[in-house]
């Protein structure tokens, strides 16, 4: 059974889309004296490591949203060598890790939500991912906010989901059922060497926009139908390791793979914080 806290509670009522854009007005002024005690107030807060950001002067950001989603040094995250390896896409701590069982996935414990559901209620769509692999991962406030692919895949299409904009942070995901699956979402589908993969850009509040690589801002939304862009001709497939998209405030991604393409490493284990490149399973022999 999922437990509600008092501090979730308010979630239900306030206007969580309109606080969101007050936030991301904020996150992009460029007043100097606001932007750089925003910028410095948080690295103090969250104990931010500057040394390992490409620009490391706090007040050189034009915008807090600039720092928030700064690039690193080329060596700061380093990408396992096996070939084979299934990288983590970001930083942050492993929420939930395992098998995908027939088409639910778990939030927390006691609490499942359906794939279907995530990837916006089409079954076409959720069928192949099937008896298949998820890993969450929960991005805070101290993490890098840029995404990377953890394999090689080719995009096949993109799928925007409007919904709620509830936080992401544990006690919520505890009480708040289907939460991934009620929240605004960006679902990114590829195709790999190892069949389908899934990366589902979960919003949050405060979460002022999601961007991707090929396409920019993806949300906010102009409208309340679900979007959905096919890319049949795709260009070359993106990398492992490069970046596909980012948070421009923190939240949560979700991958999903499909039946019998990886296996998940036995130290890849719910609460555990990693990094973007570090390895959290390998592909499926055989694929």
């Amino acid at each position: 059974m999922l437990t509600f806290d008092p501090f979730v509670l308010p979630q239900y009522l306030l206007p969580q889309h309109a606080l969101s854009r007050l936030m991301g007005y904020l996150t992009h002024c460029r007043n100097p004296l606001f932007k750089n005690f925003f910028i410095r107030f948080v690295i103090r807060m969250y104990g931010i490591n500057m040394a390992e950001a490409l620009q490391s002067e706090p007040d050189a950001y034009g915008c807090f949203n600039e720092f928030f989603t700064r690039s690193l040094l080329p060596d700061a995250r380093p990408l396992c060598e096996d070939m084979d390896a299934v990288l983590s896409p970001a930083d942050g701590a492993i929420s939930q890790i395992g098998e995908i069982q027939t088409l639910w996935l778990l939030q927390a414990k006691g609490k499942s939500y359906s794939v279907t559901d995530l990837l916006g209620g089409d079954e076409e769509r959720a069928r192949p991912f099937e008896h298949g692999k998820f890993a969450t991962i929960y991005l805070s406030p101290r993490d890098y906010h840029r995404l990377h692919m953890p394999v090689d895949g080719a995009l096949r299409e993109m799928v925007h989901i409007p919904g709620r904009l509830f936080s992401v942070n544990q006690k919520t995901v505890d009480s708040v059922p289907a939460l991934f699956a009620r929240n605004e979402r960006v679902v990114a589908i590829f195709d790999t060497s190892v069949g389908p993969m899934a990366l589902v850009l979960v919003g949050a509040i405060f979460v002022a926009s999601i961007e991707t690589v090929w396409h920019g801002m993806v949300t906010p939304p102009a409208g309340k139908e679900i979007r959905i862009w096919k890319y049949r001709d795709s260009p070359a497939p993106l990398k492992r390791g490069v970046e596909m998209g980012r948070f421009n405030m923190g939240s949560t991604i979700i991958v999903l793979f499909g039946e019998k393409s990886v296996t998940w490493d036995e130290d890849s284990y719910e609460g555990k914080q990693i990094r973007m490149g570090e390895r959290v399973g390998m592909k499926s022999s055989g694929n």
